[in-house]
């Protein structure tokens, strides 16, 4: 990418440009939703899909900040909400997406040796391979540090045993990055962060079915699982410090502070004014005919600004700065509120036609509807529950101190 020396309105111009050369046009004739919906159902994505996918994988615009050592497009905060914008614009969705975007690249930008960067992070910037996250286990969840999963040195490579829970498109990933216990008489400093083959002999994955009728989450056990030394990141007993870090990066995308792609997953597209209009009718105005729905979407529709409106100050004010905060546990609380409250809205215009699960009677954008409100019940649990939010807010941000410590 040229440098246009603060030109962004020459930029703008070679990005549109491209844009509308790119873009399918198949896509082009879809509405704003029914990718999401699509993905929700678990359908596989169009030939469009797939080729818009590898020509934006291949610009580096699916992480358009990421150095361009790595086949990011190596550009800077404001031409990267260019980009976002100029997609917004023609209607398109980010299709370079899922964990290895969220939180594990950044991390490994961060924490990675230079081998692991470039083995990993071209095919995460392409979209070529899916991650999963292993952290969580059946004895460890919200005290994450208490996890045992063994990792034990055998001199020209690692042993793995143990299992994971609520891991997140195992059936689907090539790769796990994992916290492993390396040492058993220490808690967060026998910690280490390693990366696990899928296709490794010894790992097994068995999908949970969730109520949404998807199976997104997973148990995963992994039985005299070798692992290479060199698959380790940072120090031996360093992952707890790296894990936090990476927390940070997937509170930032579920906050919506990933972009377009993140906030159009949680606020939903189209307009939930529109879709009143249609769905409960307009009085003798052109107002939605119920008064009372009118005002409480009202109240939505200003939350979800001010949300928004937050979320582009507080990244103008990092200066350029992409990298998050403990602010981010404030943006994912307010966020997933927000997202929550839509999913609820949308059900109630619909009425029973936004009740289906199946059959000709029902709208794929209805059908979807029921399932993102149940799949968006997670989005206050996982990526750590409000509560755990809110006791980093109130230490990390406000000072106050522990309620344990306080009683002393």
């Amino acid at each position: 990418m040229a440098d246009f020396g603060g030109d962004i309105d020459a930029f703008r111009t070679e990005v549109r440009d491209w844009m509308e050369a790119n873009y399918p046009a198949e896509l082009r004739k879809e509405d704003g939703g029914q990718a999401m919906t699509e993905a929700m159902m678990g359908m596989p994505p169009s030939a469009a899909a797939k080729l818009w996918r590898q020509r934006v994988g291949e610009k580096g615009w699916g992480v358009p900040t990421w150095p361009k050592a790595y086949g990011g497009g190596g550009l800077s905060q404001a031409e990267a909400r260019v980009v976002q914008q100029e997609m917004g614009r023609i209607g398109a969705n980010n299709p370079i997406q899922g964990m290895g975007v969220m939180m594990f690249g950044p991390t490994l930008l961060e924490y990675g040796n230079e081998a692991q960067k470039q083995q990993h992070i071209p095919s995460i910037v392409k979209g070529e391979l899916q991650w999963c996250q292993g952290f969580s286990e059946p004895g460890a969840g919200s005290d994450l540090a208490s996890l045992a999963t063994r990792c034990e040195d055998k001199g020209d490579h690692y042993l793995i045993n143990g299992s994971k829970i609520w891991t997140s498109g195992a059936q689907f990933a090539q790769w796990c990055f994992c916290l492993v216990r390396t040492d058993t008489t220490k808690k967060h400093e026998g910690i280490s962060f390693i990366l696990i083959d899928m296709a490794s002999p010894g790992v097994e994955v068995r999908p949970i079915q969730l109520i949404s009728g998807n199976s997104p989450f997973c148990e995963t056990f992994f039985t005299d699982v070798k692992v290479p030394k060199e698959n380790l990141v940072g120090p031996l007993n360093g992952g707890w410090t790296i894990a936090k870090r990476l927390l940070q990066f997937e509170r930032n995308s579920l906050s919506g502070g990933g972009g377009g792609a993140a906030m159009r997953m949680m606020f939903g597209a189209g307009s939930l004014d529109d879709m009143a209009k249609k769905y409960v009718g307009t009085d003798d105005k052109g107002r939605i005919a119920d008064g009372d729905l009118r005002s409480r979407l009202t109240q939505h529709l200003m939350d979800t600004k001010a949300f928004t409106l937050t979320l582009m100050r507080a990244a103008a004010e990092s200066k350029g700065n992409a990298s998050p905060s403990a602010a981010t546990s404030i943006m994912k609380n307010a966020g997933t509120k927000v997202g929550q409250d839509r999913a609820e809205l949308t059900l109630e215009i619909m009425g029973s036609q936004g009740l289906g699960w199946e059959g000709e009677g029902f709208a794929p954008d209805e059908l979807g509807a029921v399932r993102g409100w149940l799949g968006g019940k997670a989005t206050t649990i996982y990526g750590g529950s409000q509560e755990i939010q809110s006791n980093i807010i109130s230490k990390r941000i406000l000072g106050l101190p522990d309620p344990a410590s306080a009683q002393h």
